[in-house]
């Protein structure tokens, strides 16, 4: 029923700015009159006016007439086998409302199979009733806006208000998105830190959480984090780093100085393909190929009962996904510098690899660095490769070849499964994602901050 209420608004909306205009087609033909708005103003002026009001309405009446429906199931002699209050009244009442929005499906409690007929023939009642009113506001506002039309009536100003209200409403949402994420993840972090020290969980190095064990004096022992953000740092910032800063800056350099124009138009889609690729395809191919000839290679060079999970795995495979991120910010960056600077070099007896590497390449360097910089964040806060290549260990080590995991697996782990939320366990996944946002959001204020800096200088 929703949808038709929309639709039908909707086509209440075209027929309105449909006369509306066809009015001002009319002020236009009269002798004398001048508009001081376009006819296709005058229509959207009329239609938001019919459409805005009822699709307001129509969205409060969609909350407001369950409640409704409700209440005029409960009057209905079939409730009266309800019990007076509780969760089992509560849950009967959830049960028949499922049914009545969804026939057909079965029910747990045979009370609740004979209060939905009651409460679906309540719903049926309180939809055409929205509908009506819905339209018969949509109808009003129309009529409103229509006997406002004149030829000196300023509806392109009015509209353009709107418009401008609307993308204020589009800017806002982003922002108060952001506000909540961090709201929540602030709520639920103090409510760990009751538990869990700070100084422990921010430079403890134990990391062995229990969900099952209730909290105790020695509880903060056993979140350290540093192993987490050590594996972070070590898959993603390190060894992810080493694959996706050389073949990222080399295939950039080679893009914008060596390949045809034709080849580039080629290579460059090609390469930049690797960003569209779902992660969990990048975590199937470093558990299957990539973890099983790093843990042959091991073996090879003399190690002891190598793991098929590693940070070396997860590491290579996460690198190869952000090759996209460093080559296009360098792409663009080099392509940015000034030609000028490129035929000077030249001019002077330099060869290409010389002006490259003393002239483009540090002239480039900031929008270089935003691109490594965003890429870094990008690869701290993946989740599927570690999952399914690094493995769960909680490891402070150096060799690569080790197990090891990261802040997103654990919060990954931490919120998955039964456990209560009132649990250190679960609420640590809330104080690793606050720690993760803080750091990703300080990468991305430096990254942006460079690239601007670099825009100043060259445009």
């Amino acid at each position: 029923m929703s949808a038709i209420v929309f639709l039908l608004i909707l086509g209440l909306g075209l027929i309105a700015w449909l006369t509306a205009r066809a009015r001002a087609f009319g002020f236009r033909r009269q002798a004398g009159a001048k508009l001081h708005s376009l006819p296709g103003y005058h229509g959207w002026y009329v239609a938001l006016w019919a459409v805005v009001p009822a699709l307001l309405f129509a969205t409060v009446w969609q909350s407001v007439a369950p409640g409704l429906a409700m209440q005029a199931a409960l009057s209905d002699p079939a409730a009266q086998a309800l019990p007076m209050a509780g969760m089992e009244r509560d849950a009967i009442l959830a049960e028949a409302m499922r049914i009545a929005r969804s026939p057909g499906q079965a029910a747990f409690n045979p009370l609740a199979q004979t209060l939905a007929a009651p409460l679906r023939s309540a719903l049926e009642q309180y939809q055409w009733i929205g509908l009506a009113l819905a339209l018969a506001i949509g109808f009003a506002g129309g009529a409103f806006g229509f006997v406002r039309l004149r030829p000196d009536f300023t509806a392109r100003t009015r509209v353009e208000r709107v418009t401008m209200v609307l993308l204020l409403l589009a800017s806002l949402v982003a922002i108060l998105t952001t506000v909540g994420i961090v709201a929540s993840l602030l709520f639920e972090a103090f409510r760990f830190f009751q538990y869990v020290s700070p100084a422990d969980f921010l430079f403890g190095t134990r990391w062995t959480p229990d969900p099952i064990a209730s909290p105790g004096p020695d509880t903060g022992k056993t979140y350290g984090a540093i192993p987490l953000f050590w594996g972070t740092i070590f898959i993603g910032a390190i060894i992810a780093m080493l694959v996706a800063i050389p073949l990222g800056l080399m295939s950039a350099i080679y893009l914008t100085q060596y390949a045809s124009a034709r080849l580039r138009r080629w290579m460059k889609p090609l390469l930049e393909i690797l960003a569209g690729i779902p992660t969990v395809v990048y975590g199937y191919f470093a558990a299957l190929t990539v973890a099983p000839m790093i843990r042959d290679f091991a073996a090879a060079i003399g190690i002891d009962n190598p793991s098929t999970e590693s940070a070396l795995a997860a590491g290579l495979v996460m690198g190869v996904m952000i090759i996209p991120f460093v080559s296009s910010m360098a792409d663009d960056s080099i392509a940015a510098v000034p030609q000028a600077m490129r035929d000077g070099s030249l001019a002077m007896g330099a060869t290409t690899s010389e002006t490259i590497r003393r002239v483009l390449v540090p002239a480039a360097l900031p929008g270089i660095v935003a691109g490594v910089m965003l890429a870094v964040s990008r690869a701290i806060g993946e989740t599927m490769i570690v999952v399914m290549a690094a493995g769960a260990a909680a490891n402070i080590t150096a060799n690569p070849f080790e197990s090891m995991t990261t802040v997103t697996y654990q919060i990954v782990q931490m919120l998955t499964g039964e456990q209560s939320f009132d649990h250190p366990a679960t609420l640590s996944a809330f104080a690793l994602g606050l720690v993760l946002f803080f750091v990703t959001l300080l990468l991305n204020i430096v990254a942006l901050s460079v690239v601007r800096r670099y825009r100043e200088a060259y445009e």
